[in-house]
C-alpha cells in the first residue's frame, strides 16, 4: 500500500501549490476554477456608496455604515483629547464647554482672557446672547406649527367605533399668540 501513494504522480497544481508554500504564498492559486465571479468595487477615503439598500463610507481605512443618527453620535460623543491643547479632557465641565465651544474649560476660559484683554468680551457675550435668542425662536415656531398641524380628527374607540373629537383650537389667535412672543424675544436681545 506504501508503494502505490510513493509511485503515483504529481499533477501540475500540486507542484504549483507546494511551491507556493514553500516561497511563503500561501493565500495563491495553484489552479483555476471555473464560475460565478462577482465584480468588487474598490473604494477610497472619504467615498460613499450605496449597496443593498444602505450608504457606506471608508473612515480611517474602515468600512462604515452611514445612518441617519450619525450626526447625533457626533454631538453626543466627545474626544478622549482636546482638540486645541491635546490634553486630557476631564468628567466635570469639559464635556458642557467641548459640546457648546469645541474646547476644553482651560482653553474657553484661556479664550475668555484674551477677549478681556482685546475689549472683545462685551461683544462676544452680546453675540452668544442673541444667538441662543434667534435658536430658541426658531425652535419654538417649528414647535407651534407641528402642535396646530397635528390632527386628531378621529380615534378608535375600545370597541372598534371611530369617534370624531373637535379640539376647539382657534389657529388664527395661537399665530396671534406666537407673533407677540417673539416680539417679547426679540426686545430681550440687545
Amino acid at each position: 500500500m506504501d508503494e502505490n501513494v510513493l509511485k503515483r504522480e504529481f499533477g501540475k497544481k500540486d507542484v504549483t501549490r507546494l511551491r507556493n508554500l514553500m516561497t511563503g504564498k500561501h493565500n495563491s492559486k495553484s489552479g483555476q476554477s471555473v464560475g460565478y465571479n462577482k465584480t468588487k468595487n474598490f473604494y477610497e477615503e472619504g467615498d460613499i456608496w450605496e449597496e443593498n439598500g444602505r450608504k457606506w463610507t471608508i473612515k480611517d481605512g474602515i468600512k462604515q455604515n452611514i445612518t441617519k443618527m450619525d450626526r447625533a453620535k457626533k454631538a453626543y460623543l466627545k474626544p478622549l483629547m482636546c482638540p486645541k491643547c491635546d490634553k486630557i479632557m476631564n468628567k466635570g465641565a469639559d464635556p458642557g464647554y467641548y459640546k457648546q465651544f469645541g474646547t476644553c474649560f482651560k482653553c474657553f476660559k484661556l479664550f475668555e482672557t484674551h477677549l478681556r484683554i482685546a475689549g472683545l468680551y462685551e461683544e462676544f457675550l452680546t453675540k452668544a446672547n442673541n444667538n441662543n435668542i434667534d435658536g430658541f425662536i426658531k425652535w419654538y415656531k417649528g414647535y407651534v406649527h407641528e402642535q396646530l398641524n397635528q390632527t386628531n380628527a378621529g380615534f378608535v374607540a375600545e370597541n372598534g367605533d371611530v369617534e370624531k373629537w373637535d379640539s376647539g383650537v382657534d389657529r388664527a389667535r395661537a399665530l396671534e399668540a406666537l407673533s407677540e412672543s417673539i416680539k417679547v424675544f426679540e426686545a430681550a436681545k440687545k
